[in-house]
């Protein structure tokens, strides 16, 4: 294992990199630069001009797997559109959702994305076009024209998971026109990143399209590298004018220091009494710098086909394949800051381990489309089946302290800087796991969407799954398998009583397998399990105010079953908890209240707790890492045809690090601003400032001990040049 880690710090080191990819995309900007920066004043443009949309986006092909109105669609919506991701300068998941009522980032071990809506966490509720993409790693933006949240469970779109929604991106394909854009960027912490986007007909059906990044990530932690790395070049072909296809290869490599965060402080905390995050050591990094670090290689390749058989029938495929592989080793607190004791300084317990994991996935879904007319009712009945396949191979060793007698947890007395145990990671080592897994999911579903005139439409189907899973364990040969057969209804009935606004009510059914999210857990207890179940039921209503500015509220009711939760002391162990509801009320603002002023506001009032006593956790305990109330503002103003403004402001209300309840995350509130200025008709400046009052916060965590601090204020800096 020391060579493996001593792998990744060389790759960490390697400037060869950087450099060449750094060149190439100044390549491409150049050329920009060189044909703009000489544009005299007549040939400048609006700040919005290429904004006609704006933030308000008014469908969506995700929810239903057709072309459907948002205001037609019986669930909760919530989408970033191009510009808008671009104006708050979002270059994560975790940013991005600070911004959506009834969402929040999990801090995902600090290695990889992983989500909690409307109070359900996962880490596999990720989506590309509809397909599935549910690999341990942090997503990048720079391939895509928009991200789609989506919630409540879904099954009969998305299939197994998804219990309080999913995650959709939606990516950058050929259009039929020549363009490029380049786009520098810097902030106050030293971070860097350029990226270039890369339009051309290659001939008259075919065009090509080349979209690429590469980063250098600081932060404000004493301890932090981040190197990361993406192309994606794709094909697109138009089918004689009755479709497209689509082909596309993507590789990105991820190279960064794990960070765990800070623990929770136990001293002078009175027995029973909930704990709080160690304050006065924000920047302060509790790991091993030659120890926490985490490796990313991903190489997909995805074909994607629409074709018109008639006026009235369609066909349409999406078909993926991923070969993932993934590293990463650190050591972090395992327990809370104790006080200091006439033998001993204050300090906590650390412990540290490795994971290596290989997954292949192959996803093949293929849909039919009809639309009809059938006595006096209008129809669009969807029917297809979806395969799956993956296999994984994950491999755990955790890591004992020779100075400390080859223990698994040892105590590390509370300094700044830190200096942390050292080590030694071997397959002799208690807890010692290597296990292989396949999964194949095999489902065929049908759904129709029926407008009874103009004021009713009906929305109902089913999906039917068949997940088989086979799981070896490679150190003692023991094999569990287990096979699933699940029916998943979904009904929406969807009420116009006039053309611009609707109300709606709904019921939606998911599953998720016992073997979890990754499925990296198999034995012969977990085998007999059911599998948990996702109930929810949702009334709402959506108005367009205006044909650019879209208002919808929701209430929920989320009933899940056979519930598990992570361990609170013991990381990638798991607890089940009984049953499980979370209902809360979701409103939002979106798109344009004036030809110059954009806005996206949301607001949230939730609760989620346990329901049935278990071992685990008692009857009304509440669920980890869901704020009561959460509100956000974020607003542009183009105050004139160059300069335009930004200002954003998040709130959330406090709530609980783990299941446990036995550590609070304080309630914040965070104030970020832009600046935006039209230099020439093709180039932009802009500046985003985030927490602007430099307020001290802790955005999320993972278990009671490996607490994320928030930012402090910084500055992002953006050059982008469009011909």
């Amino acid at each position: 294992m020391s060579v493996r880690v001593a792998a990744i710090a060389a790759r960490l080191a390697s400037g060869s990199a950087r450099l060449a990819f750094g060149s190439a995309l100044l390549a491409i900007a150049a050329p920009l630069a060189a044909t703009t920066l000489d544009d005299d004043a007549a040939g400048l443009i609006t700040v919005t001009a290429p904004r006609e949309n704006g933030y308000q986006l008014r469908e969506t092909g995700t929810a239903t797997r057709t072309d459907t109105p948002l205001l037609d669609t019986p669930q909760t919506v919530d989408i970033f559109s191009r510009d808008r991701l671009d104006d708050q300068a979002i270059l994560s998941i975790g940013d991005a959702l600070r911004y959506v009522p009834g969402a929040f980032a999990a801090q995902g071990e600090g290695h990889r994305d992983q989500i909690v809506l409307r109070g359900n966490n996962s880490t596999a509720d990720f989506f590309v076009d509809g397909v599935r993409d549910d690999a341990q790693y942090y997503r990048d933006f720079y391939n895509i024209e928009r991200l789609e949240i989506l919630k409540g469970p879904n099954a009969l779109t998305f299939g197994r998971g998804g219990g309080g929604g999913v995650l959709n991106r939606v990516t950058k394909t050929p259009v039929a026109d020549s363009f490029a854009e380049a786009v520098g960027q810097v902030d106050t912490f030293g971070a860097w990143r350029l990226a270039g986007d890369v339009n051309t007909i290659v001939s008259g059906p075919m065009s090509a399209r080349l979209n690429a990044f590469y980063e250098s990530g600081r932060n404000h932690r004493d301890v932090y590298e981040l190197e990361r790395w993406g192309v994606n070049p794709s094909l697109g072909f138009d089918l004689g004018g009755r479709g497209t296809a689509v082909i596309a290869y993507e590789h990105v490599e991820d190279y960064r220091v794990v960070d765990r965060g800070v623990p929770s402080d136990g001293r002078g905390v009175a027995a029973g009494a909930t704990r709080l995050p160690l304050r006065g050591f924000r920047d302060s990094f509790f790991g091993d710098p030659d120890v926490n670090r985490s490796q990313f290689n991903g190489d997909i390749v995805t074909f994607a086909a629409d074709y018109a058989l008639n006026d009235s029938l369609s066909l349409r495929n999406r078909t993926r394949y991923g070969d993932y592989d993934k590293l990463y080793v650190n050591l972090y607190p395992a327990g809370t800051v104790v006080a200091a004791t006439a033998n001993a300084p204050a300090g906590f317990d650390v412990e540290a381990y490795s994971d290596a994991q290989r997954r292949h996935n192959f996803f093949t879904q293929t849909d039919l489309v009809w639309k009809a007319e059938l006595g006096g009712t209008r129809h669009v009945v969807l029917a297809g089946f979806e395969y799956g396949r993956q296999t994984t191979r994950t491999t755990r060793i955790n890591g004992s302290f020779p100075a400390k007698g080859n223990a698994l947890r040892v105590f590390a007395p509370l300094a700044d800087p830190f200096v942390a145990p050292v080590p030694v990671f071997s397959s002799a080592t208690t807890g010692f796991r290597d296990v292989h897994g396949s999964v194949d999911v095999l489902s065929g579903f049908v759904q129709d969407q029926i407008e009874f005139g103009d004021h009713v439409e009906l929305l109902a189907g089913v999906r039917y799954d068949r997940f088989a899973l086979d799981f070896t364990n490679v150190v003692n040969g023991a094999r569990f398998a287990r096979t699933d057969n699940l029916w998943s209804p979904r009904v929406g009935l969807i009420v116009k009583p006039v053309a611009n606004a609707s109300i709606y009510g709904s019921f939606a059914r998911s599953y998720l397998p016992q073997s979890g999210d990754q499925f990296s857990s198999l034995d012969v207890n977990l085998a007999a399990l059911k599998p948990e179940r996702f109930d929810n039921y949702e009334v709402g209503a959506k108005w367009d105010i205006t044909p650019a500015l879209n208002l919808a509220v929701a209430a929920y009711q989320l009933d899940r079953t056979n519930t598990r939760a992570n361990d609170p002391d013991r990381p990638g162990q798991f607890l089940l908890t009984g049953g499980q509801r979370s209902k809360g009320l979701e409103a939002s603002l979106t798109g344009k209240i004036l030809p110059n002023w954009q806005v996206a506001a949301g607001f949230a009032l939730q609760d989620a707790e346990i329901r049935t006593t278990t071992t685990a956790a008692p009857a009304g305990r509440k669920v980890p890492l869901v704020p009561r109330t959460q509100l956000s503002l974020w607003s542009r103003y183009d105050l004139s045809q160059r300069f335009g403004v930004g200002l954003g402001i998040v709130h959330q209300d406090r709530s609980f690090a783990t299941i446990s309840n036995s550590v609070t995350l304080p309630a914040w509130t965070r104030v970020d601003a832009a600046l935006y200025v039209a230099v020439t008709k093709a180039i932009e400046l802009q500046v985003n400032i985030e927490n602007l009052f430099d307020t001290t916060y802790f955005p999320t965590a993972h278990t009671d001990n490996n607490i994320t601090t928030g930012t402090p204020r910084a500055a992002r800096f953006t050059l982008r040049s469009r011909f």
